[in-house]
């Protein structure tokens, strides 16, 4: 295989970006192609036979760009679908899942809250997760709303901050001590959340892990590409304007049907 070939990220929208910065910046020297289905999402009220169908459609569009390897940086296409696309496309997949282990580990009041989409917390492998941690007590929260108004630019809206409110309050009164956040969207609401939420509390994301994740599975199966700073390329079937900006508009957003 061609180590200098490309690394795919795809998403249901803008937020696997906060993936693709984590391995950016650990991989500077890999090109990188994003794809954000921000048409579809957010893909957590769908059924699993939609998600997958959405998710072999991305990684087709990624393979037809002729990349080495897979980031699915969406927890909801991860739990729902990742087993289904290994069996099916001869590549490595990445996949990202709420990081339960470090924050029930770490947990002093052995109470942890997850805040993730529906079809994240419904799903089989994140249900299989959790058994593993029957001694820690597990709030589970849905986040309505949130990625529609993350897609739409909104993050810092008075709308924004009740929703966070009224789904982090009953997290702080169950003696939470660690808030796991699961979903790509939901890194871009940190410091929003650190407003509402106590300093004691810890926030956790999987975005570094995954990166270096990707790193190690190129190291033993790919190879590391050889060749120095490569732009990154976006895709995004929307508007490409709120993709542009959460970029800090330093990058190309292509507007592309698919």
């Amino acid at each position: 295989m061609d180590n200098n070939k490309p690394i795919g990220i795809f998403d249901s929208g803008i937020g696997g970006t906060s993936i693709w910065a984590e391995i950016h910046q650990l991989l500077p020297d890999e090109k990188t192609i994003y794809l954000a289905d921000s048409k579809n999402a957010p893909y957590g009220q769908k059924s699993k036979a939609e998600i997958i169908a959405l998710s072999c459609k991305n990684t087709e569009f990624l393979l037809n760009m002729d990349c080495k390897l897979i980031v699915v940086a969406c927890n909801t296409a991860t739990t729902n679908a990742i087993q289904e696309l290994r069996a099916k496309y001869n590549v490595p997949f990445i996949g990202i899942e709420p990081a339960i282990k470090p924050a029930a580990t770490h947990s002093k009041t052995q109470t942890i809250g997850i805040l993730a989409t529906q079809g994240t917390l419904n799903s089989e492998l994140f249900n299989k997760n959790v058994e593993k941690f029957h001694n820690t007590k597990i709030v589970e929260q849905v986040g309505h709303g949130l990625v529609q108004l993350i897609e739409k630019g909104e993050i810092n809206s008075p709308e924004m901050t009740k929703l966070l409110r009224s789904y982090l309050n009953p997290m702080i009164e169950a003696n939470i001590d660690y808030l796991v956040l699961g979903c790509s969207h939901y890194p871009y609401l940190i410091p929003q959340i650190k407003k509402i939420l106590p300093e004691h509390i810890h926030i956790i994301d999987s975005g570094e892990a995954v990166a270096r994740q990707t790193q190690n599975v190129l190291k033993e199966k790919v190879g590391l590409s050889n060749i120095k700073n490569r732009e990154p390329l976006f895709y995004t079937n929307s508007d490409p304007k709120v993709l542009s900006e959460i970029l800090g508009n330093k990058y190309e957003v292509i507007e592309k049907d698919f």
